[in-house]
């Protein structure tokens, strides 16, 4: 169950929810626009699923100004927020990748985007047919992984990050292998569940928690944003995967297997609510996610300088 702090009822600021993976970027500008003379937003991190909820409600003080996604919005949300009067507005701000990491204290890992579907994935496919996840340890699915027992602790449903890792990495491999889309057999139904007999650990939405318990057992993995491996590279290391390590360049170029585009949406009913615009034109400035900006040395991936022209331009049009 999802529960809110009471600053939705009775508040005179802001309110941002959303991905635990856009928070840390979203608290650096809400403690900079602050500073500059508005009332500081309010930041909770809810997860990308549990903030599309709460912002596709309504409309009004009991309901959020904007919301963080580490994915785009479903057309599902789409749909509830069409019907609550909500018409949300797209600001997409930059990239992130997704880190299978473990502890410095152990040997890092190289592994094939493949191997890892088969590690996390509630059923694989043997060839012929789909089964129930038979491995145990790493060096059951390749005998060149580690010899110990699959240990990964990852983001839960409600997650954005999690839904980008079931989508760059279980229905990719899935489709990889030749198996269709649609159907009760195609990799929406069959590749979209992750293990629950312990090989996958449910960590809720800290990922600065995961990175915590990766340091007290070296055994383990954890699955979380780039920036977390960033901030944290002096106890964490992430894995290479289909022989990319992940880097910023690699994020920014496309080529780790493992990218994806982070976005925060505000409501176009609440514009002249708080200082909306003033947070948005904050966030989208140059000296925040521009490609020299306070957030890209938090770990954001900035929009190449084509694609965020594009992008200020599309935004300008809907704020009028």
């Amino acid at each position: 169950m999802l529960v809110m702090s009471t600053s939705v009822y009775a508040r005179d600021s802001l309110l941002v929810v959303g991905s635990s993976t856009v928070f840390p970027f979203a608290t650096v500008v809400a403690e900079s626009l602050g500073k500059s003379g508005h009332k500081t937003p309010v930041i909770e991190s809810t997860g990308t699923g549990g903030g599309m909820k709460l912002f596709c409600n309504g409309v009004g003080k009991k309901h959020p100004d904007a919301t963080n996604a580490s994915r785009a919005i479903k057309k599902s949300e789409i749909k509830k927020c069409t019907k609550n009067g909500v018409t949300p507005i797209e600001v997409h701000i930059g990239y992130d990748g997704i880190v299978l990491a473990n502890s410095k204290q152990s040997k890092p890992m190289t592994i094939s985007r493949k191997d890892l579907y088969k590690a996390v994935s509630k059923e694989v496919w043997d060839g012929k047919k789909f089964i129930e996840n038979p491995y145990v340890k790493w060096s059951d699915i390749n005998k060149s992984l580690p010899n110990r027992k699959i240990e990964i602790m990852g983001p839960p449903p409600t997650s954005g990050t999690r839904d980008a890792f079931v989508e760059l990495v279980l229905h990719k491999a899935c489709k990889k292998m030749g198996i269709k889309k649609k159907g009760p057999d195609g990799y929406k139904t069959r590749c979209s569940q992750v293990r629950e007999d312990g090989g996958y650990i449910e960590a809720g939405e800290n990922d600065n928690l995961i990175i915590q318990k990766l340091g007290s057992n070296p055994e383990r993995f954890g699955i979380f944003g780039f920036s977390f491996l960033e901030e944290n590279t002096n106890l964490v290391q992430g894995a290479t995967i289909n022989g990319k390590e992940p880097t910023f360049e690699g994020i920014a170029d496309g080529s780790y297997p493992i990218s994806r585009a982070l976005y925060f949406y505000v409501k176009k009913e609440h514009l002249n609510d708080y200082p909306l615009k003033p947070y948005v034109d904050h966030f989208m400035s140059d000296g925040m996610s521009g490609p020299e900006g306070r957030l890209v040395d938090k770990g954001l991936i900035p929009l190449q300088p084509k694609e965020r022209a594009a992008a200020l331009k599309r935004l300008a049009a809907q704020l009028k």
